[in-house]
C-alpha cells in the first residue's frame, strides 16, 4: 500500500485555480470559533494537506489519535487530543469543522463557489479545459465536460455525456456513456448537517491502463490522496465508487454494485451484481462476491461468499438449504 502512495503523487496545483497559502499561528485564528488551545514553535508556511498515508511538505494534518512521527519539521497538526511528540499542534474541539474551515479557505472549490475559475475549449460540442492535458489520439464523445488539471493519455475513448474531474487516466482506458469521473465524495458530520457543511474533496481519481467503465457510473475523487482503479480492471453499468477506495488488477464488477469508502479491493477479484461493501474494509485478492451479496467485514485472499451477511458461500448453501427444508 505505502508502494501504490509514493508512486501516485500529484500536483494539487493542477486541478486548483487558487490555493491559499497560510501560516501556522493564522490557521489559530480561522478557527477561532473551535477553541483552539494551540502548541506551535514554527510559524510554517502551509502549502497542502497530508493524510497518514501520504505526508507533503509544508503542510497540515488532522489526526483524532497521537502522531507517530514526530521528525517531521514541515507539519503541523490538528487534532481533538493534546499531542506529546514534541511537534507544532492546534487542540480543537471538532475535527470535521476545522478541516472545512482550512479546505474552504486554502482550496476555492465547486461545492462553495459557483464560479471555480476555469476556461474551456468547445469542441465537437464538448467542454474541455485548456488546462487539461489530453493526447491527440484521444477519442471524445459529445456533450462531455473535462475540467481542470485532468490528464488523459494515449488511445482513451470518451464515449458522449461523460464528466471528468480531478482525474488522470492512463492509455487505453474506456469510459462509456453518462458516466462521471472525478465526482465530489460524500463526506458528512452527523452533527452538522446540510449542503453548506460537506467536507471538501481535494484528491483525484487514477485509472490506470486498459480500464473499462460502462455506462452512467460514478466514481468519487479521493478526499484528499486519491480513488484508484489498477489496470485492466472492467465496471459494468451501473457502479458507484465512492472516496478513497482502492482496486486492484484485473478486478471485474458487475452492474449495480456500490463501494463504499476507503475500501480496499484485491488483484482478480470478481464481484456479482447489486453487491454493497461496506467502507473501510478489505478484500483479498481472488476472492468471488455472489450477486446481491452484502459485503461488511474484510474477507481474506481466494474467499468465495455469498448472502447478507456475506459468508462463505457453501456455508451460505447449507443455510438456503436448511430454510427451504425447515419451511416445508
Amino acid at each position: 500500500m505505502e508502494h501504490l502512495f509514493n508512486n501516485n503523487l500529484f500536483e494539487r496545483k493542477n486541478f486548483f485555480s487558487t490555493i491559499n497559502y497560510i501560516e501556522a499561528k493564522s490557521v489559530i485564528d480561522l478557527l477561532a470559533d473551535l477553541k483552539p488551545s494551540p502548541s506551535i514553535n514554527k510559524n510554517i508556511l502551509i502549502k497542502d494537506i497530508s493524510s497518514k498515508s501520504l505526508i507533503r511538505k509544508n503542510s497540515i494534518i488532522f489526526l483524532d489519535e497521537l502522531y507517530s512521527n514526530p521528525t517531521k519539521e514541515d507539519l503541523l497538526v490538528i487534532s481533538n487530543i493534546d499531542q506529546k511528540n514534541n511537534i507544532d499542534y492546534i487542540k480543537v474541539n471538532n475535527i470535521s469543522q476545522a478541516y472545512n474551515k482550512i479546505l474552504n479557505f486554502m482550496f476555492p472549490h465547486e461545492d462553495i463557489h459557483a464560479d471555480n475559475f476555469d476556461n474551456y475549449n468547445y469542441l465537437n460540442g464538448s467542454y474541455i479545459s485548456k488546462y487539461s492535458k489530453i493526447d491527440d489520439s484521444v477519442e471524445i464523445g459529445s456533450n462531455c465536460f473535462i475540467g481542470r488539471g485532468v490528464e488523459i493519455k494515449k488511445n482513451t475513448i470518451i464515449k458522449n455525456n461523460v464528466v471528468i474531474k480531478n482525474s488522470i487516466i492512463e492509455k487505453n482506458v474506456t469510459i462509456c456513456d453518462n458516466s462521471t469521473i472525478g465526482s465530489t465524495g460524500f463526506g458528512f458530520n452527523l452533527n452538522c448537517m446540510g449542503s453548506k457543511h460537506v467536507n471538501p474533496h481535494i484528491g483525484t481519481v487514477i485509472l490506470k491502463e486498459n480500464v473499462y467503465i460502462g455506462a452512467n457510473c460514478t466514481i468519487d475523487r479521493g478526499k484528499i490522496d486519491f480513488t484508484f482503479i489498477g489496470k485492466n480492471s472492467m465496471l459494468d453499468n451501473l457502479i458507484h465508487i465512492a472516496h478513497n477506495v482502492i482496486i486492484g488488477e484485473n478486478v471485474c464488477i458487475a452492474a449495480q454494485t456500490g463501494i463504499s469508502g476507503s475500501s480496499i479491493i484485491g488483484n482478480n477479484v470478481v464481484i456479482g451484481g447489486q453487491v454493497g461493501i461496506a467502507g473501510h474494509i478489505k478484500i483479498g485478492d481472488k476472492c468471488i462476491i455472489a450477486a446481491r451479496s452484502g459485503v461488511t467485514k474484510s474477507i481474506p485472499d481466494n474467499s468465495k461468499v455469498a448472502g447478507f451477511p456475506a459468508i462463505d458461500i457453501k456455508k451460505w448453501k447449507k443455510f438456503i438449504i436448511n430454510q427451504r427444508v425447515s419451511i416445508k
